[in-house]
């Protein structure tokens, strides 16, 4: 079979070569044997141990193949383009069968330490891309991870020494490359890449692109505390634009993305249906209790049944529930805050039929009091609208005012919908505003309220959200204008040069082209060089009293951890090592020769899980945290709890081997032997753990297992332990 493969690929590469230059198109199998030697070539492939040999043609913007071997105990599958350029590949050989892993929580060090598979992604890497195309494989932010098997990286393609928007990733085990894929122009974009030569400036760029920013002043809420102070913030929905590099012009991203979005749905049939009944009825069933737990809270004090809750609302003519029928409900308890019991809600579902159209609305509201917390409906896009977007705004500060008399609500406009064609919401059933509550003239978003219109009959289509009257309100006094704001904004970033995907309209140049025409599309994208505003720190705005940039907190990073006490530790390169992993101590000491506690145990392995504690300064919370999660990986039972008490060496190995899966095993009686100095003090309650230790590297020599063990000591153990599967 190998050898009929080989015959019947090599005569078609040569009926290919030998083929006359005016031949008008070349056949799809001399075409299949061309690709398939270029990408032999390109991978340096020995494909003698396959049996089997396919390959498929796809051509959308640009031909792309599909190969594919499959042989015993292995496969392999690669997409290439028509000058054997690799898009992709995907390959399965079957290894031998490693041994059962225990079935404990501890994770395990990689194998090799990432750098064979390194070495193998940039080998391969160099093989597959293109002149002027690169890739960084950059490491991951913060610690290395454990447990893992294999290296995967991910990231953007380098055109012409400039980043891209093309992506790529590669993933990599025991120095065979099992994964990888790419972007590439060819199917990515329309026009190809084009040079790297700016003539625009960066200085003059990023001058344009400044004056396009545009901010907002309001409240918003400061981190960890009631207080609202005043921020200028970004204008939700603003513009996005860019520079051309070649022409200087604006380009405005937002505009053109649209356009190829509306496109993109003309191609489709501009289906933008509502989700259907039996989705809204679904969701809604899912939320709620079983008949037997919906009778039980209807019996508690207080709760409203859900007839009552019905009349009550078919009573507020703003709803529309006329020809409405109710067609389930259910009762459930909304969280409340620090753990305490939040209020009894009740949805109400209804249903009615118009026109052969199904509508639905659902409604929730408080079980006790009856009042309404939230309206989602459903119908048909399309529909005709007897409501113009003026008086279906009336009618819904209208409903605000008599649902919360008293609250200071003004319209807060979205610059996201400055276009409502592109974005269809002239096809939508209801008109949708949203109402912030105003402090001292200004808007304070976190408390708004979103009220949809129907548009067929003004009746609430839609409401959400809430008013906290926690709040904190700073003072207006002392404000910096809104040009120094800017000013100040705009110097958090920099014009950065780079290819980026800009939706372009289409011609009928080139068949690539003319295919998407005759889809139905008007834009799309195509590789353009140009000037972006880019940052490396995030803000989330302007100070309105400082004029200083407003860093944005970011979640916290599992970074590797380091010490400065370990010079004389022999445990020192068994310490630095967990420490890459981010496993260890917090506090910068490791203080190893100190005898190792329970809870100081405890807080090393539970440590692997992505929290390093410095133990003497841990609060009430993280120790019981950690020990929760000790108990759950099987360090130890709630009984055994005893924070202070010193650990001799026998009591750590015990307690990781138990943690690891192995306690079942050493708890065999009758069945060990060892080879320490001073096997015969061991008891033999303890001989399968002394054994197990001896044969995984925890303990060697003497094993001393009524010596206190000190915290280098259980580290160095620790680490004999995750090297298990090595």
């Amino acid at each position: 079979m190998k050898r009929l493969l080989s015959l019947t690929l090599a005569a078609a590469l040569l009926a290919a070569l030998t083929l006359p230059a005016a031949a008008a198109e070349e056949s799809q199998d001399v075409r299949l044997a061309k690709v398939t030697a270029l990408v032999k070539e390109a991978l340096a492939l020995d494909t003698e141990a396959y049996e089997t040999f396919r390959g498929s043609l796809s051509e959308e913007l640009a031909p792309v193949w599909d190969l594919s071997w499959e042989g015993e105990r292995r496969s392999l599958s690669v997409s290439a383009l028509e000058d054997g350029t690799v898009v992709s590949l995907s390959r399965w050989e079957s290894r031998a069968s490693a041994p059962a892993s225990n079935e404990g929580g501890f994770p395990s060090f990689p194998e090799n330490g990432g750098a064979e598979d390194r070495a193998a992604a940039e080998a391969f890497l160099a093989r597959v891309l293109r002149t002027g195309e690169a890739a960084e494989l950059s490491g991951p932010e913060g610690a290395s991870s454990l447990g893992g098997s294999g290296s995967a990286w991910s990231g953007t393609l380098v055109l012409n020494s400039l980043p891209s928007p093309l992506h790529y990733s590669i993933r990599v085990e025991d120095g065979l490359v099992e994964h990888f894929s790419r972007d590439v122009p060819e199917t990515a974009a329309i026009g190809g890449v084009p040079g790297p030569e700016a003539a625009a400036s960066a200085g003059e760029a990023e001058e344009a692109l400044a004056g396009t920013l545009k901010l907002r002043l309001e409240y918003v809420r400061d981190p960890g505390s009631a207080k609202a102070v005043l921020r200028y913030v970004p204008e939700a929905g603003a513009h996005t634009f860019l520079a051309d590099a070649k022409t200087g012009e604006l380009i405005d991203l937002t505009e053109l993305e649209e356009q190829l979005r509306l496109g993109y749905r003309s191609a489709a049939g501009g289906a933008n249906a509502a989700p259907s009944a039996k989705a809204a009825d679904t969701a809604a069933e899912e939320a709620g209790l079983t008949k037997a737990e919906q009778e039980g809270i209807e019996q508690m004090e207080g709760v409203l049944p859900k007839e009552e809750l019905d009349k009550a609302l078919r009573a507020e003519g703003a709803y529309g529930l006329r020809g409405y029928a109710l067609t389930g409900s259910s009762y459930g308890v909304e969280p409340g805050k620090e753990g305490a019991a939040g209020r009894f809600l009740c949805t109400l579902r209804y249903a009615r039929t118009d026109g052969g159209e199904r509508l639905t609305r659902n409604i929730t509201v408080n079980a006790k009091t009856g009042a309404v917390e939230g309206v989602q409906s459903s119908a048909p896009w399309g529909r005709e609208r007897k409501l113009t977007e003026e008086a279906a705004q009336k009618k819904a500060e209208a409903f605000l005012k008599a649902l919360c008399p008293g609250r200071t609500l003004e319209l807060y406009q979205d610059a996201a919908y400055a276009v409502p064609i592109a974005r269809g919401q002239d096809q939508a059933p209801y008109f949708r505003f949203r109402f912030a509550r105003t402090v001292n003239g200004l808007p304070f978003p976190e408390n708004s309220y979103w009220v949809s219109i129907d548009a067929a009959d003004g009746s609430v289509y839609g409401l959400s959200g809430g008013w906290d009257e926690d709040a904190d309100f700073d003072d207006a006094n002392g404000l910096v204008s809104m040009e120094t704001a800017l000013s100040a904004w705009a110097g958090t970033y920099e014009a950065a040069l780079a290819y980026r995907n800009v939706p372009q309209k289409l011609t009928k140049a080139g068949p690539a082209q003319a295919k998407l025409l005759e889809q139905g599309l008007e834009y799309y994208y195509a590789l353009r060089l140009t000037y972006g505003l880019e940052r490396e720190q995030s803000y989330s705005g302007v100070d309105a009293k400082t004029g200083a940039p407003v860093r944005e907190e970011r979640g916290a990073v599992r970074e590797p951890l380091s010490y400065d006490d370990l010079a004389k530790s022999p445990a020192k390169a068994d310490i630095e090592k967990l420490a890459q992993y981010g496993a260890g101590y917090a506090g910068g000491k490791f203080r190893p020769s100190k005898n190792v506690t329970q809870w100081e145990l405890v807080a090393l392995a539970c440590s692997l899980q992505g929290t390093a504690l410095e133990p003497e300064a841990a609060d009430k919370d993280s120790r019981e945290n950690a020990y929760y999660s000790a108990y759950r990986l099987g360090l130890l039972r709630p009984a055994e709890r005893d924070d202070n008490a010193v650990l001799s060496r026998a009591d750590v190995v015990r307690m990781l081997l138990d943690a690891a899966g192995y306690g079942p095993a050493a708890r065999l009686g009758g069945i060990y032997t060892c080879a320490y100095s001073d096997k015969g003090s061991i008891p033999a309650e303890g001989l399968g753990y002394a054994a197990l230790a001896q044969a995984l590297g925890l303990a060697s020599g003497t094993y001393a297992g009524s010596r206190t063990a000190t915290r280098g000591e259980a580290a160095s153990m620790l680490c004999r332990v995750l090297e298990r599967a090595a």
